[in-house]
C-alpha cells in the first residue's frame, strides 16, 4: 500500500465487510404489488405532484416536475393506478408527500430491447435538457441535481474530470459490481459527461481493495482508446466524499464552503454516471437503481437493481428475511445512513444499501464523559474539533458552532466511530446545522 494516493488530514479505518456481497452479481429486484414514490429524493425543492388519485400511470411517466433550479423529476417506476396520495418520513426524518402505485397493466421498457440513440451530435444543451427530463440526482447519497451540476458557470474551465469508484463505506458493494459488470456502459456515461463539462483531463478514483475493478476499467478504457487515467487509492474512509477525493486524485483541496468547480474539478459518483449512460443512449429516466442488501442479519445479501418506491420490506424478503432479529436496520452505509423502525418504507434514488445490523455488529455501549483524548480531532477529515462542537450545539450556542466550522462538518461519522466515550457527535452536528437553518430562515 506504500505510494498509493490519498487525502492527507484525518480519516478512520472501518471494518469493510464487504466480502457478504462483493461476488455477488447484480439481480434484478421483484417488483412488488405496490409502490410508494415520494417527491423530495434530491436536494433541494420537492417536486410538484403532477397526477391524483385514480390517475392511471405508465412505466416512465412524469409524475413530479422539478420545482426550482435545484430540484429534480420523478417518474413512475411502474404502470398503474394512483391510489393514494400521502406524507411520510424518509430515513432523515424529512416528511415528505408520497404517490401510491397500484401496479396495473403493460409495461412499456421491461423485457423489451431498446434501441441505442446515436448522442454524438447532441448539443451540450440537448444533453443538459435529456439529463434534467431523465430525473438524474448524485447516486453516491448527496442526491444532487446532476444536470445543475454538470452545468459549467461562465468564466470557468474543468481541468479534471474525476469519477468517484471509490465506495469506501463498509458493507456496500453496489458501485463495486457496476464497474465489474458494465464498465462499457459507465465509460459510455464518461463519454458523455465529458462532452458536456469538456476537462482536460478524466480520472477514476478506485480504492485497492477493489482490484478486479481497477482492472474492469483499465481494460474497457484500452478497448476504446479512451484516456481515462484508473488511479489506485490507498484504503481510507471518508474517500469518497468528494472534497477528499479530489485531494487524494489530484492533489488539489476545495475550499471551505466553495464547490470543486472553484479549483477545476468536477465528480460524479459511477452510479450517476450510469444512470446518465442509461438516459441518453437508452432514452430511460431514473426509476431504478443498483444497491446493496446485507449485514449480519440477512439471510441472503445481494445487490439488487430495485424500482424507485419499493417497500424495503420486499426486498429483505427476496434476500431470504431476517437471519435474527436484528439491532438496527439501516438505510445507506453504517457510517452515514440513516436507521429507521418502519420496514415499508421506500427505496428512493439516493438508497445506497439496506443493512441489518445484529447487536454484535452495532457494538452498543453507554455513553460516558468526554476524557478530551483528542481522537476525533485527529480522525476529522475537515481538520475541525468535534468535541468542542459538540459542547457548543449542546448548550445551544449554535452560532459559536458555526464560527468554527459546523457548516464545513461532512456527517462522515469519522469522529463518532473513534470516540472511546460513544458521544453522539454526528448526531449532534446534524441538530446543529438543522437549528442553524431554522434560525436563519426566521430571520
Amino acid at each position: 500500500m506504500k505510494g498509493l494516493k490519498t487525502f492527507s488530514i484525518g480519516g478512520v479505518h472501518p471494518p469493510g465487510r464487504k466480502y457478504l456481497t462483493d461476488r455477488k452479481e447484480i439481480i434484478n429486484a421483484v417488483i412488488p404489488g405496490t409502490f410508494v414514490v415520494p417527491m423530495s429524493q434530491h436536494l433541494g425543492a420537492p417536486s410538484e405532484c403532477l397526477v391524483s388519485v385514480g390517475d392511471k400511470v405508465s412505466e416512465g411517466m412524469l409524475i413530479g416536475k422539478s420545482s426550482g433550479f435545484i430540484s429534480s423529476n420523478i417518474h413512475s417506476p411502474v404502470p398503474g393506478t394512483v391510489k393514494e396520495i400521502k406524507d411520510i418520513y424518509l430515513p432523515n426524518g424529512m416528511l415528505s408527500k408520497a404517490v401510491v402505485i397500484e401496479l396495473e397493466g403493460e409495461f412499456d421498457r421491461l423485457g423489451k430491447e431498446q434501441d441505442a440513440e446515436d448522442w454524438k451530435s447532441f448539443s451540450k444543451e440537448d444533453l443538459l435538457g435529456i439529463i434534467a427530463e431523465s430525473g438524474i440526482v448524485g447516486l453516491g447519497g448527496a442526491t444532487f441535481p446532476a444536470n445543475v451540476k454538470f452545468m459549467v458557470p461562465k468564466g470557468k474551465k474543468v481541468e479534471f474530470l474525476v469519477i468517484n469508484g471509490v465506495e469506501c463505506e463498509p458493507y456496500l458493494t453496489a458501485d463495486h459490481r457496476l464497474m465489474l459488470e458494465r464498465a462499457d456502459m459507465i465509460l459510455e456515461g464518461i463519454r458523455i459527461i465529458a462532452a458536456i463539462v469538456e476537462p482536460e483531463r478524466i480520472a477514476i478514483g478506485i480504492e485497492i481493495n477493489k482490484p478486479d475493478a481497477i482492472e474492469a476499467m483499465e481494460k474497457a478504457a484500452e478497448k476504446a482508446a479512451f484516456p481515462l487515467e484508473v488511479v489506485p487509492l490507498k484504503i481510507k474512509y471518508p474517500q469518497g466524499d468528494e472534497k477528499q477525493l479530489l485531494k487524494a486524485v489530484t492533489g488539489r483541496e476545495v475550499p471551505s464552503g466553495a464547490l470543486p468547480i472553484e479549483i477545476g474539478c468536477v465528480v460524479s459518483n459511477v452510479g450517476t454516471v450510469h444512470a446518465v449512460y442509461e438516459a441518453v443512449v437508452l432514452k430511460k429516466p431514473l426509476i431504478e437503481r443498483v444497491l446493496t442488501v446485507t449485514g449480519g442479519g440477512i439471510k441472503e445479501p445481494k445487490n439488487l437493481k430495485a424500482r424507485i418506491g419499493t417497500p424495503i420490506s420486499s426486498l429483505i424478503e427476496e434476500c431470504g428475511g431476517f437471519s435474527e432479529v436484528p439491532e438496527k436496520v439501516v438505510v445507506g452505509g453504517p457510517m452515514m445512513g440513516f436507521t429507521i423502525y418502519d420496514l415499508d418504507t421506500p427505496v428512493t434514488k439516493g438508497t445506497s444499501g439496506i443493512l441489518a445490523l445484529t447487536s454484535k455488529e452495532v457494538k452498543n455501549a453507554a455513553r460516558t464523559s468526554c476524557i478530551s483524548c483528542g481522537r476525533c480531532v485527529n480522525a476529522c477529515p475537515m481538520g475541525l474539533n468535534p468535541t468542542t462542537l459538540f459542547k457548543f450545539i449542546d448548550h445551544g450556542e449554535y452560532d459559536e458552532a458555526e464560527k468554527i466550522g459546523l457548516m464545513d462538518c461532512k456527517e462522515c461519522g469519522s469522529c463518532g466511530f473513534i470516540c472511546p466515550a460513544r458521544i453522539p457527535l454526528i448526531q449532534g452536528m446534524r441538530l446543529g446545522k438543522k437549528m442553524l437553518r431554522k434560525k436563519k430562515v426566521k430571520a
